[in-house]
Formats: structure tokens, sequence, C-alpha cells
């Protein structure tokens, strides 16, 4: 059934935006210095004439989209923005109307063709694949929600259930979730403030004498400078995932530091994370890591809250790698093989249990996601890609209106600090992290909330 709230697109427009990172990251094998934005605009228009201006923004992380000896970093990173740019010229075609529940899904069938067009104009060497597909199409997704929002004076995560909403979530997932709208997983107002997960990169420094020559543009360098200025909690640790005693080595090293650093600042709890971006081997290599761990220092193995993604992507070709006995012990947590409800409940037959959700996969598929984690009482965290201004504050709405999510991962602050500028000074609260936390209560205007 149709309702009078329902919004159309009037016009659909799309740029790019490029920063140099202040200091490089290394994640999966690979390093990243500098960031490409696609920023999309939206003006929607609801069948009793409301009208909204909607924005979304998303680093092109191609690197982590979109991993490949196939076709070279800067080719990949052309063809997700040539198809994030596309997505938005299909959209500007579109003539449907809905909830942007119905507009997303149907503006997502034209993706895959979208995409096969780019890779044969620019006569890849492989397909784009569906993960880079989604982070493309991702600040369209975006914008949709929030000009829908706009329109209607009202803050997006408001606008879910059955008087909005023209179907339950069971047409998006499945009869599990029949009678069930996306306000039974989310909140009415932002939680008022929540936790920052740090960053520890595989590059960065942990102590003076990791640094050759300093950076000094005024902000901390080494990983004790930072848990002393922000007062951290949180770190999450990205590590090799082929080196086993590196890999212990730096969860040891780093949880010393803290030690020291917490310990002056007379905090007494924190944290860790760990990521491997897929590159273990199997299981084995993740139980080992853990034993290890907990070997070297039984309070640094408690303070790991969970283990994201170690091993491929691609589940279905790697079906060996079952995570049942890993999970038995930390929670794991499925990211780059999340691309859609069928990914998820794979991971869950092998042994995933928990999910990550991202804003750069779109905002539509983040909270239905979202909501099958919960169904499922899955662990739930949620991720950013090192996203700036409007993308960060977009990602932490996700973590602020998502009753189950504890803590917002934001590291753009470290490495790519000039994006957030403009945006940092009219939400200083999402910008200025205070004994380890972001005030999340600002994100509650209308659309997204920012």
């Amino acid at each position: 059934m149709s309702k009078p709230t329902d919004i159309r697109l009037l016009e659909v427009a799309s740029e790019a935006e490029s920063f140099t990172y202040r200091s490089p990251m290394k994640f999966g094998g690979r390093v990243v210095t500098d960031v490409v934005l696609l920023n999309v605009r939206v003006e929607a228009e609801t069948r009793d004439r409301r009208c909204g201006s909607g924005f979304g923004s998303m680093t092109m992380g191609n690197v982590w989209a979109w991993p490949t000896d196939a076709v070279p970093t800067e080719q990949t990173l052309a063809a997700m923005i040539d198809m994030g740019q596309r997505a938005a010229r299909v959209a500007n075609d579109y003539q449907g109307i809905g909830h942007p529940l119905e507009i997303t899904p149907e503006l997502a069938e034209l993706y895959q063709p979208t995409a096969d067009a780019v890779a044969a104009e620019m006569q890849l060497a492989e397909p784009i694949p569906r993960l880079a597909q989604l982070v493309s199409a991702s600040p369209l997704e975006a914008a949709v929600h929030d000009a829908y929002g706009k329109a209607l004076g009202r803050n997006s995560y408001n606008l879910l259930g059955p008087e909005y909403a023209n179907r339950d979530i069971a047409a998006y997932l499945n009869e599990e979730f029949t009678g069930e709208y996306l306000d039974r997983y989310t909140l009415r107002k932002p939680k008022p403030s929540m936790p920052l997960y740090h960053l520890v990169g595989a590059l960065d420094p942990l102590t003076d004498t990791d640094i050759d020559k300093r950076i000094d543009d005024g902000l901390p360098e080494t990983l004790g400078e930072w848990i002393t200025a922000d007062g951290l909690t949180h770190m999450k640790i990205k590590l090799a995932g082929d080196d086993l005693a590196w890999d212990v080595d730096r969860v040891l090293a780093i949880d010393q530091v803290a030690c020291e650093s917490q310990s002056a600042r007379g905090c007494a709890s924190w944290c860790y994370s760990a990521d491997f971006n897929e590159k273990c081997a199997n299981v084995d290599y993740v139980l080992d890591f853990l034993a290890k761990v907990r070997e070297g220092s039984a309070a640094a193995f408690e303070r790991l809250q969970y283990i994201e993604q170690p091993t491929a992507r691609d589940l279905r070709a790697n079906p060996e790698n079952k995570m049942h006995r890993a999970a038995a012990i930390k929670p794991v947590v499925i990211d780059e093989s999340l691309v859609d409800f069928e990914s998820l409940l794979l991971s869950r037959e092998q042994g995933y249990s928990g999910v990550a959700l991202k804003a750069c996969k779109g905002h539509s598929e983040a909270l239905l996601m979202g909501a099958a984690a919960q169904k499922y009482e899955m662990f739930l965290c949620v991720q950013d890609l090192t996203c700036p201004g409007a993308s960060f504050l977009h990602s932490a709405t996700l973590c602020a209106w998502i009753p189950t999510v504890a803590a917002i991962e934001g590291n753009a602050r470290q490495y790519v600090p000039a994006a957030n500028e403009g945006w940092a000074e009219r939400f200083p609260t999402m910008f200025e992290v205070r004994d380890g936390t972001l005030g999340t209560a600002v994100l509650n205007g209308p659309g997204l909330g920012f």
C-alpha cells in the first residue's frame, strides 16, 4: 500500500574529492596513503509535495573492497569512482516512488549491469566484485535515506515503522521476520555517548623508538600519546594473519604500552579487537594466536573483545574455514564476506558468531543486517573505512541508533584529519574525544541526523 510520505527522486548529482593521509596505514598486507570521497546529493519529493535535499558521502576504499593483483590499484579506484557516478546518473532517471527501503533495492538491481559496463569500457582484467559495487553506490543510498528524512522533517531512524514503510522486513530477509519492521531493531533516540575504537595500524608507532622522523603537526604520533591525549579505552589492532610470531608480539607490545599509559592516567579497564583482514590460512591460526597471547599475558587475552574476519572472504569457495572452535573462545565477526542476507546465513553455518556493519555497504543493507544479527543474537559491531566528515557521522549514526552496538570505530582523525574540517566545527562532540568517548546525542537531526 502506498503512503503520502513515499518519495520520488527529482535530481541526483555526484562529485569526487581527494585527500592525502598524514601518515600511511597498513592493513591486510597493503598500504594506503590517500583517500577519494564520492559525494552524492539527492533532491526528493513526497507524494504530498514535501521536498528534501539529501547528502551522502563515502570513501572509495578500493584497497579493502577490491584487493587484487589482476587490476592495478589506480584502475580499481577509477572503476569504483566511475561506477558510483554512473549509479547516481542511473538514479537520476529512476521513476519509482516509495519508501527508501523499496527504492534502494530497486536501484541495487542495476549495480551489476552498471559495473559490467564500466569493466567492459575500461577493459579490466576481471569484473568489479559485489563488495566494491556496494561501496561505490553507498553514498547514493545514504543520500536517498537522508532526503527522505529531510523531506519529512524527522530523523530517518524514526521513519522505519509500519506508518511509513510499505512492507515488513520479511520482504527483504525471510519469513522469520514476518510482521516486523526496522523500528523494532533501532532506537527512538541516539545513545547520548559512546566509546571510540582507535585503530593501531600495522605501521603505527607504539613508542618514540618506532619513529624515524616525527610529523610534528600537533597531533599524537605514538600509541601512548594517543591514549594519554584522548583517554582511549578501545583499540583495534591490525594484524598480519600470516606471521604468527609477529601478530602475538604485536598484541603483547601494544598491551605493554597500554598498561603503562593507562596506569599513568588511572584507568583500570580497556579492551582490544583483533583484525586479520582475512589473511589467516585457517581457524587453527586463530586458535594458535589466541593460545599464545594468553600464554604471553592472561590480561591481554582477557582484553581481546572480538576477532574480525580472519580467513578468506569467499565463504562458499572455502567451506573448510569454519569458525566454531574460535567462536567458542571469542566472538568472531563476519566483515568482508557480508554482502547480503544469504552471506550472513552462510556465515552462521560456518561458525561466525558476530556481524560487522559498515555504512559503506549501503544504509539499507546495514539496517537489515543489523536487524538479522539482533534476531539471531549475534555479536554486533560497526566499523568504518577510515571514513572522514559526513561518512564518519553516517557510520556513527548506525552505532548510536542500533541498540546492541557498544562502540564507534573512527580512525580518519588519525590518518586524514584534513577531511574532517568543517564537520568537526559543526559537530565538535563527534570529533573531540573526551575520556575515550564521543557525544552522540547530536546525531538526532532530520534525515540521517547530521
